[in-house]
């Protein structure tokens, strides 16, 4: 048998729970039947009801046999397994008292499930199915005839039995399975709006990468220019020692944005081949406070890793690189003094935490923050934190932000281990 993990969807799970309805249901009429037929109380047509038991048996062992397909689980497909069900139910109760059998009311099982888990035209469709039955079953049915009156028992103490029986199956199927079968939908329907914004997402990430490969091909020209001019300013300005300072500053940057102009060519011409290389976690640290230090030498701060032992080794894309540099630029420009960064492992996850000084994130906009265009700064695009939790996101980590307790803002950026 099927489990409900094993299956795909929210639709497959509900059908597997339709079979093990029809699983209990069979048992129960086969017992009553054998019980009645042992006991000789009723007179009941027993070959039309026995086939009926063995169609609804084949009916389960074909729903299980079709549940190891992958073919998705229509609406109309779930909607004729119940209208079978209604069908196999009219059928039954034409040969046992119609209408007067006690358990006509379990047509409101099937039309309880149609409800929770199909659309209103489906369940409409079943309740007409189900009422055409009902109102048959007042009109065409085969009588009940009590055969005497043995052990005290007769036609009305049977009828209060079995309307009783009926409830206790009924409140069960709806209380478990059905509440089981709305929540399976439920998750489905929300499983479906996080594909949709991670689809929105996507979306927004590929036209923001579209825009940054232009701006990257168009930016080269304007720097090997500036280099150029560089270059010549520092030859005519050595006796100034203060602008020749100013031109070597320059210099550096122009060579940084150059350098990160091909480290972007690198990383995604190896992110293609899938060269990107191990390290140790601290040696990419390094690596990374290095570069943005030259990005921001106006920055002060101190590091510390706080694990030593069992140092993880990982490959590090080169957005998530470029996530980190985002993080610490961010918190520069809020305070770029005594920044605190810490390190940590443990065997699950890598943790970086960065503490500022600064004013904090506004509640006014926390829970938007991560949205792009949305930012806390005067200047900028709003684009830095949203690319870099698409970025951490995709290598299965998370960043988050948080209001200090004594000020400022901690920003904390996990990376799983494996």
């Amino acid at each position: 048998m099927l489990a409900p993990a094993q299956l795909f969807s929210a639709s497959q799970q509900n059908l597997w729970r339709l079979a093990i309805i029809r699983m209990v249901v069979l048992v129960a009429q086969g017992a009553t039947l054998w019980i009645a037929y042992a006991s000789e109380l009723i007179h009941l047509d027993w070959m039309q009801l026995i086939g009926l038991l063995v169609l609804s048996f084949i009916a389960i062992l074909l729903t299980l046999l079709r549940l190891r397909l992958s073919w998705p689980v229509t609406e109309f497909e779930f909607a004729v397994q119940l209208g079978f069900d209604i069908f196999i139910h009219s059928a039954l109760l034409y040969y046992t008292g119609g209408s007067t059998n006690p358990f006509v009311a379990y047509y409101l099982v099937p039309l309880t499930i149609a409800a929770a888990t199909l659309s209103w035209m489906y369940s409409l469709i079943l309740g007409g199915l189900a009422l055409t039955g009902y109102t048959a079953l007042l009109i065409w049915f085969h009588p009940l005839h009590m055969v005497g009156e043995k052990y005290g028992i007769n036609l009305i103490s049977l009828h209060l039995f079995g309307m009783w029986l009926n409830f206790a199956l009924s409140a069960v199927f709806i209380i478990f399975f059905v509440v089981k079968m709305a929540g399976a939908v439920r998750n489905q329907d929300l499983l479906q709006a996080v594909r949709r914004e991670e689809a929105m997402r996507d979306q927004q990430l590929l036209a923001v990468a579209t825009q940054a490969a232009g701006a990257a091909h168009e930016l080269g020209t304007p720097l090997s220019t500036m280099s150029v001019l560089l270059a010549e300013l520092e030859q005519s300005y050595r006796a100034d020692r203060l602008l020749h300072e100013d031109v070597k500053l320059l210099q550096g940057q122009v060579k940084l944005c150059r350098e990160t102009l091909q480290q972007l060519v690198r990383a995604s011409e190896a992110d293609r081949n899938h060269k990107t290389e191990w390290q140790p976690i601290t040696q990419w640290m390094k690596k990374s406070l290095d570069r943005w230090h030259l990005m921001r030498p106006e920055a002060t701060y101190s590091y510390q890793v706080l694990s030593r032992e069992n140092e993880p080794s990982k490959q590090i894309p080169a957005d998530v690189t470029q996530a980190l540099l985002n993080v610490l630029n961010n918190a520069a420009d809020a305070c770029p003094d005594n920044l605190i960064i810490t390190l940590e492992w443990s065997q699950e996850w890598i943790s970086v935490k960065i503490k500022d000084h600064g004013s904090g994130v506004p509640l006014a906009i926390a829970e938007q923050l991560g949205k792009p265009f949305i930012t806390t700064k005067g200047k900028g695009f709003g684009l830095g934190l949203f690319l870099t939790q698409a970025s951490v996101n995709r290598a299965g980590g998370t960043v988050k932000l948080y209001n200090h307790a004594t000020g400022g803002t901690l920003a904390e950026l996990r990376l799983p281990c494996a």
